[in-house]
């Protein structure tokens, strides 16, 4: 192995950026955005293959990217503070996502928002869980291609190994340990975390094969599998957040959260919703090809039952449809 891999040499500055006139293209964001691409046509895929309207996916990524983005960001300036406010510093760098520093955690969490608000939207009515499952492996394969910005931006290292494929870092990398050797290698964390993803899009659909979970099952256990490979990999990781409770960094906190909310989104959805998903869209909203869109007064009417409010249905699924799913 040594004789095939001695260590990982870190990308140079000229492979983060071009200039194009008065354009500066950085490659870490045109990962993001093939990774969103990815991410939206598997998606797309996957819900049209299950009932959903063709183009859906793109009226709903018009909500989750930018607040994906935006809660990614925020996210990751929240838990480095000192990176960002001190005395002299340029308080614009806090919007310069083309620098690197976007936090996964935080753009579940926007993207989720983003979710929440697109299925509220009268024009489609789609069920939340059922865009979230259906989100899943696009989600890792999405979140494997935005390690390599991490990569190109030399970032997202562990610390010190002698294994040969240890990560070259230039001792002038702000994250770089004081008092270290020339020649130390880093565990290359962005490819840890790149092959952890990839084995759980195996692994997830071949669960998804054999036992079909719906209702937010199946992104729970996403949840699960992502929130476990993180806090191992936060844990060995250089620069965590600069917070930490009990002395576990922040993003080992967020893992360990991630996992314990997949849990509970696997055991009260799988109460609530024994039976079929029967749709992706919400009881009155189904979409038929080559059909008129359903009425938007008795979908309406249908929708607005006593103890049934749109928020609830989202989160439930609809329970009343499950009734009526067991086939």
């Amino acid at each position: 192995m040594e004789a095939l891999v001695s260590s990982i040499p870190s990308p140079t500055a000229q492979w983060q950026s071009w200039t194009i006139g008065p354009l500066t293209i950085h490659l870490y964001a045109l990962l993001i955005l093939a990774g969103i691409i990815v991410a939206a046509w598997w998606t797309h895929a996957r819900l049209t293959k299950r009932g959903g309207e063709p183009g859906i996916v793109l009226d709903v990524v018009l909500w989750t990217v930018p607040l994906g983005i935006i809660g990614a960001r925020f996210y990751h300036v929240f838990t480095h503070p000192h990176d960002y406010f001190y005395s002299g510093a340029n308080l614009w760098n806090v919007f310069a996502i083309w620098d690197g520093g976007n936090a996964i955690f935080g753009s579940l969490i926007g993207g989720a928002i983003g979710l929440w608000l697109a299925c509220v939207t009268p024009k489609h009515k789609l069920r939340f869980w059922s865009f979230a499952d259906a989100l899943v492996p696009g989600l890792l394969l999405a979140q494997a291609v935005g390690r390599l910005g991490n990569y190109v931006n030399n970032e997202l290292f562990g610390l010190p190994t002698r294994m040969p494929w240890g990560l070259e870092i230039s001792p002038d990398n702000k994250a770089y340990p004081a008092g270290l050797p020339d020649g130390t290698v880093f565990h290359p964390l962005f490819l840890y975390e790149i092959i952890w993803n990839v084995v759980g899009i195996v692994l997830l659909l071949a669960i998804e094969r054999k036992y079909k979970p719906r209702w937010g099952i199946f992104f729970g256990m996403y949840l699960i599998w992502y929130g476990a490979g993180r806090s191992w990999l936060e844990s060995i990781r250089i620069d965590p957040s600069e917070f930490s409770f009990l002395g576990i960094p922040t993003n080992v906190w967020a893992a360990f959260a991630a996992i314990v909310v997949g849990i509970v989104v696997i055991a009260v959805q799988h109460h609530r919703h024994p039976g079929a998903e029967p749709s992706v869209y919400r009881r009155g909203y189904e979409w038929t090809p080559g059909g008129d869109d359903v009425d938007s007064e008795s979908s309406d009417g249908a929708d607005q039952q006593p103890g049934n409010t749109v928020a609830e249905d989202i989160v439930t699924g609809d329970a009343e449809a499950t009734s009526r799913s067991g086939s």
